[in-house]
């Protein structure tokens, strides 16, 4: 992270924003892994990623140590230009290695590490998109267009097509279970002990007895003949009709994910909010 080579001095240390991985044909930042590789003779596997993630560089945001993405903070959570960068305070404490200041940093980044903290867990939580429910619970959901589908989900698709409906779950690219109706998935036979497998979003209408399961397509993951079967399975038990969504920001998105989509299922586009779409069959909306 700090763009050191091996027999390079602290002195010489730069902020320099990378990613995990790095691609050298298209990536916009050079990648750690890429870098260890390249300047330390170690490569690692791809699959890697995830603990380099989430063994080291999480617990370096935690400290103030590196930023996440100083140069766009609305970065959504899987965007591919998800960077990590060295705080200002935690490069000037680095510098000072092996100098008569190390002490006198080490100690004023100790006792202003806390305050750092705070200062950008709340820049962050400005950029967070609110969302209230119809129970007066409010949930903020991080940055990104994923979840802008989900909030379309629930604000314009829910009132059109499951007007009444509940809500029993939604996610976020940040946080995997942002609200979860534990009782009311019990109730309906749904095993919450296997929550990674529900879809985006699930809405139930109590009236009609309809269990809608929605996916929110930004990159990837529409209702595909193999999704159904993996929910059918984990849904063997819920006596609900169900019904299977897949909901796209655009006809563009849309268009690309055309030949993926499960026949007898539904697709609703964000931008063209009061039409759907039914994909073959001789109803428009229902359980399968």
């Amino acid at each position: 992270m700090c763009n050191l080579k091996e027999k390079d001095k602290w002195n010489k240390a730069k902020a320099v924003s990378m990613s995990v991985v790095g691609n050298k044909e298209n990536a916009k930042y050079e990648g750690v892994m890429c870098f260890i590789a390249k300047h330390y003779n170690k490569p690692y596997a791809e699959n890697s990623r995830e603990t380099f993630r989430r063994q080291t560089l999480h617990q370096f945001v935690q400290a103030v140590i590196v930023n996440h993405n100083p140069e766009n903070l609305e970065l959504a959570t899987n965007s591919k230009d998800n960077h990590y960068r060295l705080s200002p305070e935690a490069l000037k404490v680095i510098k000072s290695f092996n100098s008569r200041n190390w002490n006198k940093e080490i100690k004023y980044f100790k006792e202003n590490v806390g305050l750092l903290r705070d200062k950008y867990h709340k820049k962050r939580e400005l950029r967070k998109i609110p969302l209230k429910l119809k129970d007066g619970t409010e949930l903020t959901f991080s940055p990104g267009k994923h979840n802008e589908v989900q909030i379309a989900i629930i604000e314009e698709f829910s009132p059109r097509f499951a007007p009444g409906s509940d809500l029993l779950y939604v996610g976020d690219t940040a946080k995997k279970d942002l609200y979860m109706d534990k009782k009311g998935l019990e109730k309906l036979g749904i095993p919450i002990d296997e929550h990674s497998k529900l879809p985006d979003v699930v809405l139930y209408d109590k009236k009609k007895k309809w269990l809608f399961l929605i996916e929110a397509v930004t990159s990837h993951g529409p209702v595909s003949p193999k999704r159904i079967v993996e929910m059918e399975k984990m849904l063997k038990n819920c006596k609900a009709g169900k019904i299977y969504v897949t909901a796209f920001p655009d006809f563009k998105e849309f268009k690309r994910h055309t030949s993926e989509i499960a026949w007898e299922t539904e697709v609703w586009v964000v931008s063209f909010p009061d039409h759907m779409i039914h994909f073959n069959g001789d109803k428009f909306i229902g359980p399968r």
